[in-house]
């Protein structure tokens, strides 16, 4: 009774949270704005759209071929289509449990390809703080780019004081955890650090790794994808189309942010992106409807492709053996 309490509320908790980010967003707008929102969506060039979503799918099938490295270091052989479908389970499952897709992840290569879980895990880990490295790249070019901006933005909506409280917090707590480790044995703890063997030869891999260049080469492939999809999404409405470099860099970091901390982004990534392009004179109707139209497009292939490798994997497996 209990877990089915908490397994809901990991998923209403989020999802009430997007559901007021939307209604407040809205409630901004007078009904004559709303009108011209409906306009801007009816009159956006979907062309675009299309090939922003042809960059996004060639990001995922990227991020699908890079693991094989990771796995093959360990020794284990999973195709690049199984990983794909994998991904996409993976991306499906968190728009309802946050963070649940790098779980589902590791359960589809265990059933599929007999990967132990604690490695193939333990690779995604690895993965995660190479995405982090990147995003933090793309952080520090945008600031650089627009520094008076973006300083302004992140100092309006960022709670950085309680940010250094709760990052100072953590590296306390992961310090000790590091000391009990590396210092105690204790029987619980010789018990964990047995069971994090596996995880910590997955998060190893990409370090250790031969193919390192490739690896590096795909994961730009990745993020050279995300921001393609932003930036011909930019192109789909006139009022967003004229933004320089610099400019959708702000808007793609400020996205991004809001995708990692909420629910796929779910009610934040129109909210946020659109408060950001009012500092470079967007109205903020147009920018939250360019929001909406490139959050829906993404989110609706996650769920088709989700749906369609929850079907497509068992028959791909059993036609291969």
């Amino acid at each position: 009774m209990k877990k089915t309490v908490t397994k809901l509320i990991h998923i209403l908790l989020p999802l009430a949270l997007g559901v007021f980010l939307v209604y407040y967003a809205f409630s901004k707008f007078t009904p004559a704005q709303i009108e011209e929102m409906l306009m801007h969506f009816k009159g956006a060039n979907y062309s675009y759209i299309l090939i922003a979503s042809i960059f996004s799918v060639v990001s995922l099938w990227a991020r699908a071929h890079r693991w094989k490295y990771a796995l093959n270091y360990m020794g284990y052989t999973s195709s690049t289509a199984t990983n794909f479908m994998a991904i996409n389970i993976g991306y499906l499952m968190n728009l309802t449990v946050p963070r649940s897709g790098e779980v589902s992840r590791a359960l589809v290569l265990q059933k599929y390809q007999q990967i132990p879980f604690d490695k193939s895990f333990g690779s995604i880990v690895s993965e995660r703080v190479v995405d982090l490295i990147c995003l933090l790249l793309c952080v520090l070019t945008a600031l650089i780019l627009q520094y008076e901006v973006l300083k302004d933005f992140l100092l309006r909506y960022v709670p950085v004081e309680q940010l250094l409280e709760v990052a100072l917090l953590a590296l306390g707590v992961f310090g000790v955890v590091i000391a009990a480790f590396l210092f105690l044995t204790w029987k619980p703890i010789l018990f964990v650090k047995r069971k994090l063997k596996g995880l910590i030869e997955g998060v190893n891999s990409i370090f250790k790794m031969p193919a390192k260049r490739a690896f590096l080469c795909y994961t730009l492939l990745i993020w050279g994808g995300y921001i393609a999809t932003f930036y011909f999404g930019t192109l789909a409405l006139q009022e967003t189309s004229g933004l320089t470099f610099p400019m959708i860099m702000s808007a793609f970091i400020a996205g991004s942010f809001a995708v990692s901390f909420t629910n796929g982004g779910f009610g934040a990534f129109p909210l946020i992106v659109a408060e950001l392009l009012v500092l470079y004179h967007i109205s903020s109707v147009a920018g939250t409807a360019f929001g909406w139209i490139l959050w829906t497009t993404q989110t609706a292939i996650v769920v088709v492709l989700g749906a369609l490798s929850f079907f497509l994997l068992p028959l791909y497996h059993t036609r291969r053996k």
